[in-house]
């Protein structure tokens, strides 16, 4: 048991130290309106007949069960000074009213799900499949709409902590 807690502990202290995007995931429909802060989603495919993209939700998510019912989510992704927005849909802070909706303004495209109006870039999706594995839900979606703005930088995370990215001149990317 040692060898396994062992190998989790230096996955996650790992994993700490690969910087990701922060979204928030959000739904609406039959089953009502949810939204969780994730780091983990990430485009599969341009090609076919519509994009797709992936995001992994808890189990215990709230959310959760709202989009597998609703059959739709909006991966919306944040940008610099949106920390208080991860951090209420994340539930680290108390949402204003009782509700996590009430920290943003929001739109709707082609599912229905709210799109948050200051996001860096917003991917509109029907729920194609959703597997667990573990703890979590595999959720992948094809991109119905995007809305993406005219500028920003993403918010990023990394290191346990909120990071900003930082061009530097003369580096062209990965």
């Amino acid at each position: 048991m040692g060898d396994r807690d062992d190998l989790k502990a230096h996955f996650l202290e790992g994993m700490s130290r690969a910087a990701a995007s922060v979204s928030v995931v959000t739904t609406d429909g039959p089953a009502g309106r949810g939204g969780v802060t994730v780091s983990a989603m990430t485009s599969i495919s341009a090609d076919g007949d519509a994009p797709t993209m992936l995001t992994c939700l808890n189990a215990s998510a709230s959310a959760l069960p709202q989009i597998l019912e609703n059959g739709c989510f909006c991966i919306n992704v944040l940008r610099t000074g949106q920390t208080d927005i991860s951090d209420v849909f994340s539930s680290r802070r108390p949402p204003p009213g009782g509700d996590k909706f009430n920290a943003v303004e929001v739109t709707t495209m082609a599912t229905g799900a709210p799109v948050l109006s200051e996001a860096l870039v917003s991917f509109d999706c029907t729920l194609i499949s959703a597997d667990r594995h573990g703890t979590h839900h595999i959720c992948i979606g094809a991109v119905e709409a995007v809305r993406v703005a005219p500028e920003g930088d993403p918010l990023l995370y990394g290191m346990r902590q909120y990071l900003r990215a930082e061009a530097h001149e003369g580096e062209d990317g990965a």
